[in-house]
């Protein structure tokens, strides 16, 4: 993204500009993950976290696109608002994921697996991070647009491929607050609240 303007408010933007403009996404990666880490541990719902997180990347991805060229400060705000959606599930799943992973009770307490888990888990973050440049540079050859369309479909697709966890935890969550006979959510949702609990307990991964 920090070759995408060639100028921003204005003024020319130079390579050794971009380069320290590039290091803010990181910045709002820190943070995203000590967010998405609290949320996690708050709510008790990783998968939720991630996905949510995933798809409030996309509209500001293109924000950035449009609207990254007005001043410098609107660049470096929505650089650093987008580091925070994307940077912030990748902590997430490559830390607190990969240790859940590791110790699930299908492993019968093989503790040792979790290295294993954790090596495949960053072994296929690297094949995108191999892909996504080789992509990005073909692509921005036809125009940025190309590229912006590739990243926000990619946020969109890792969004998706969580629905299955989300959608356990959800139900998960509906079984906590004893949502049964019609009365979810102990009544703190008018009427419909009946309706939307059949119909995620109707969903098949709620079997």
């Amino acid at each position: 993204m920090k070759f995408n303007f060639a100028e921003i408010g204005g003024e020319y933007v130079s390579v050794k500009s971009a380069g320290n403009l590039s290091t803010l996404f990181d910045v709002g990666g820190i943070v995203g993950g000590i967010i998405a880490g609290h949320l996690s541990d708050k709510l008790n719902a990783r998968a939720t976290t991630a996905a949510t997180f995933m798809y409030a990347a996309i509209p500001f991805m293109l924000l950035y696109r449009f609207y990254g060229d007005v001043s410098m400060t609107m660049n470096i705000v929505l650089m650093m608002i987008v580091g925070l959606f994307v940077n912030g599930p990748y902590a997430l799943i490559t830390t607190a994921v990969s240790a859940d992973l590791g110790t699930h009770s299908s492993l019968r307490g093989d503790s040792r697996a979790l290295a294993t888990v954790t090596a495949i888990i960053d072994g296929t973050g690297s094949v995108g991070a191999a892909l996504g440049p080789l992509l990005t540079g073909f692509l921005s050859t036809v125009g940025w647009d190309k590229v912006f369309m590739m990243l926000m479909v990619c946020a969109l697709i890792a969004g998706l491929l969580l629905s299955r966890l989300v959608s356990a935890e959800i139900a998960d969550w509906l079984k906590k607050k004893q949502c049964t006979n019609g009365q979810c959510f102990g009544g703190a949702f008018p009427f419909g609240s009946d309706i939307l609990c059949y119909l995620l307990l109707s969903f098949p991964v709620f079997d």
